[in-house]
């Protein structure tokens, strides 16, 4: 089978196609016939590559793990339902970012998470220095009993949005304008000077975002 013809295939087939819709898609667009068999050969491949790929062997250390959830709609069946895919990023120790696992759950929970920090410690994971995470409820507690001299800190995106709840749409701009100088400041000091500044403009009308 030409090569161009398989990455069709696997194309289709990371999009969730059946393999009797990838077979009918090919003839439509293609003018082929692909039989089913030959279509869960190219995707049996892939299942073998992915299967190797998520339960290789990780590194015994890594500088910062980054974790959350990504929650979405999917059609199972016949309703839609949510799932969750728990992503575990992690920096080693010469500077490359590498995606330690994808996980698929329901509703993030900081139990399934236990589960995800179990099989991480499985495949190799000795330590990890940083973990930052959404601060789920639970899941700094979850973190430590698997890796207790982790320090946990909350992810500046998610502390950013947390902020943002408080705050009508009508002043979101200015606030957002003080404080990015917060998070932009290059030192500890210019950061604790531009955060009693955005205290000072901000605290009387959003007292609950300035305490977050």
């Amino acid at each position: 089978m030409a090569e161009g013809v398989e990455n069709v295939i696997i194309s289709m087939y990371a999009k969730g196609m059946s393999n009797h819709d990838i077979e009918e898609q090919i003839r439509d667009l293609y003018d082929i016939n692909v039989s089913t068999s030959t279509i869960s050969r190219v995707t049996n491949a892939v299942t073998e590559d992915i299967v190797a790929w998520r339960n290789r062997p990780l590194d015994p250390m890594y500088l910062i793990v980054w974790m959350d959830g990504i929650s979405f709609k999917v059609r199972e069946n016949a309703k839609v339902v949510n799932k969750t895919v728990y992503v575990a990023v992690g920096l080693r120790t010469n500077g490359l970012k590498e995606i330690l696992g994808l996980w698929l759950g329901k509703n993030e929970s900081a139990a399934f998470w236990m589960g995800v920090l179990t099989d991480l410690k499985a495949r190799g994971v000795e330590d990890i220095l940083i973990t930052v995470t959404d601060n789920l409820n639970g899941f700094t507690e979850t973190i430590k009993a698997s890796f207790p001299e982790s320090v946990t800190q909350i992810c500046v995106v998610h502390q950013i949005r947390n902020a943002f709840r408080y705050v009508v749409w009508k002043d979101r701009k200015a606030f957002a304008k003080d404080m990015k100088e917060i998070y932009s400041a290059p030192t500890k000091e210019a950061a604790w000077a531009a955060f009693k500044n955005f205290e000072r403009n901000w605290d009387a009308k959003y007292s609950y975002a300035i305490k977050s």
